[in-house]
């Protein structure tokens, strides 16, 4: 691989790392803790799958439609700045959420529908939320700019992004099953205040790096 390649990867994974934490997304990341917690790691994981399947499939499109837009615009570096201030609106909403749990009295079910259907599952919870359409579209919009519109480069960019975002869901899947007794609400609301910060982070990051080349 091009080294330069190997720098965008390590750059997308930086943000795999923030979005890792990412509790306030909605309903899909308790639908995993929650999975793993009543039902079992396996379940949960194929749950996890079904998510990334439908990051993907809505990063794809919006880098499709970013890459097509801002080709022929000679200020792309202004989008850049809007994107990374739509990260910064999303991350103080994500810090001053609070954390909603369900009561973990329940135990492990290890009857479940077939693992597909957690796939299944996984893909519409993210498909119907329009706050994971917003957040991605505002994270694509500022990371084509910051590549000039080069769709390779974003696609490599969002791989590394999404191959850490898959394995720490994976983790969560496992940890959700084995330590269900220790979250609480107040554990997953001191974590949204950490993602929050490190979205913040991010969308100066972007508006710095596009200012740069106004």
């Amino acid at each position: 691989m091009d080294f330069s390649y190997l720098n965008i990867l390590l750059e997308g994974s930086v943000l795999g790392l923030s979005l890792a934490f990412l509790f306030g997304f909605g309903p899909a990341f308790f639908a995993l803790v929650q999975t793993g917690v009543y039902r079992g790691f396996w379940p949960a994981a194929f749950l996890a799958t079904g998510i990334m399947l439908n990051d993907a499939t809505i990063i794809s499109l919006a880098v499709l439609g970013a890459t097509g837009l801002m080709a022929g615009l000679e200020s792309y570096h202004l989008v850049g700045v809007v994107g990374g201030a739509i990260l910064i609106v999303i991350g103080i909403v994500t810090f001053t959420r609070t954390a909603g749990f369900e009561s973990k009295t329940k135990s492990i079910n290890h009857e479940h529908p077939p693992y597909y259907v957690f796939v299944l599952k996984g893909f519409l919870l993210n498909l119907v939320n329009p706050f994971v359409w917003i957040f991605w579209l505002g994270v694509v919009v500022g990371v084509t700019a910051r590549f000039s519109a080069n769709a390779v480069n974003v696609y490599v960019f969002f791989a590394g992004t999404l191959s850490v975002v898959y394995l720490t869901d994976l983790l969560k899947a496992y940890l959700a099953a084995k330590l269900k007794k220790y979250i609480s609400d107040k554990f997953l609301t001191i974590i949204n205040k950490i993602a929050g910060i490190a979205l913040i982070v991010f969308g100066l990051f972007l508006i710095i790096k596009s200012w740069m080349y106004l």
